[in-house]
């Protein structure tokens, strides 16, 4: 009997025992890397599975296993040890869980854990910074390669198709960009839920979807179908309010919109990938509409002036739509995909479209707010 399988069986043992909780993945580790013993060269890659989300939730829902978490892990574990390093890992799950991973379907150039790995724990599940950044980093970055390739050119494609549509059709009617792109996005949902069901089931973009080369079609139709209803009639509203007066062109709109919600998504997908967060969707325009509400609140805290939106003869303070629409996503966002979803409620934040838009706007509003300062500072300078 293989060392993978034995230690596997015994995990099993302690579970249906009930002499060990699957809350601390720590403490999992902990408790496997004892029973290997002096198994030195295992020490690592166990370690790094039992800090995996997705192995706690197989193990907690053994009697109806998730064949994308099984798929997302062997994944994972495929792209980091070697062949007989991961031979050992699947004998562990399968014993421990009755479920049998899947062969990768190619096999692809990997990496053993180096032995200080093997000596020094890896951080727990509750340190995402040190998990994320971490060895196998630059694989999953490349794993999303052929979908953000794609995306991005196909962005200047859209922009430049908006530019010609927006020259024949909407400068005659005098419809701003914002108003075409929160009207254009209503038209798809509405439809999704007739003709275009089958694009609305297949086109989500998901963690299986996110690295799969022949699926890269997802990042061009992600950004313009919502999983769900409401939160396309919520995000349609804000776009009407946040972009309607906008004068930027229907090309320009387009292509911050699908360049922004790209890279929301990107970093959404990464974060789920290096954390093993299987059970998300990133779709729609909650990326984009977040990076322009924080935007357009930092910008507001750092001038001391209020910025707001115009609806109708009032304007919202951009504070107001940043607390607001917050307390709607971190609703949507924090609770659990399904029972089967291990994550914690912060992974899950991390792994959200909303979270990262949120970010780059703070960002981009604090990189605005510096260069105007250091502009300013150049200016009052003698000959300046």
């Amino acid at each position: 009997m293989g060392t993978g399988r034995e230690l596997g069986l015994k995990l099993r043992s302690w579970l249906e025992s009930g002499n060990l909780g699957l809350d601390n993945g720590q403490a999992l580790a902990n408790r496997l890397v004892d029973a290997l013993g002096a198994e030195e060269g295992l020490k690592g890659p166990v370690r790094d599975l039992a800090s995996q989300p997705l192995l706690r939730q197989l193990l907690q829902r053994r009697a109806e296993p998730s064949m994308t978490a099984v798929e997302a892990l062997t994944s994972h574990l495929a792209r980091t040890y070697t062949p007989a390093v991961l031979a050992e890992l699947h004998d562990l799950i399968e014993a421990a869980t009755g479920i049998t991973p899947p062969a990768a379907a190619s096999p692809q150039p990997a990496v053993e854990a180096p032995e200080s790995a093997a000596q020094q724990p890896p951080a727990p599940s509750r340190r995402p910074w040190r998990q994320v950044v971490g060895p196998g980093f630059g694989r999953d970055l490349q794993a999303l390669g052929a979908g953000l390739a794609l995306a991005a050119s196909f962005s200047l494609v859209l922009a430049w198709a908006a530019g010609k549509l927006d020259q024949v059709v909407f400068d005659r009617w005098r419809w701003s960009g914002g108003v075409v792109l929160a009207l254009s996005l209503a038209l798809v949902q509405a439809l999704s839920l007739g003709p275009l069901r089958r694009l609305r089931r297949r086109g989500l973009l998901n963690l299986s979807r996110s690295g799969d080369p022949r699926r890269a079609w997802c990042w061009l139709s992600s950004p313009w179908i919502h999983g769900r209803h409401a939160e396309a009639l919520v995000n349609v509203l804000l776009l009407l309010v946040l972009l309607g007066p906008s004068p930027l062109s229907l090309a320009d709109v387009v292509l911050r919109y699908s360049l922004t919600s790209l890279a929301t998504s990107a970093l959404a997908a990464l974060w789920a990938r290096r954390l093993g967060v299987a059970q998300r969707q990133w779709c729609g325009a909650t990326g984009a509409i977040a990076a322009l509400i924080s935007l357009a609140a930092i910008l507001s805290l750092l001038r001391w002036q209020e910025l707001g939106f115009r609806l109708g003869p009032e304007s919202i303070p951009a504070w107001v739509l940043l607390v607001v629409v917050g307390a709607l996503q971190l609703g949507w966002q924090l609770p659990r995909a399904a029972p089967t979803d291990a994550s914690r409620p912060s992974e899950r934040l991390w792994c959200s479209t909303w979270w990262w838009g949120t970010l780059l706007g703070l960002g981009w509003g604090l990189l605005t707010w510096g260069s105007g300062l250091a502009e300013a500072a150049f200016k009052a300078r003698p000959g300046g």
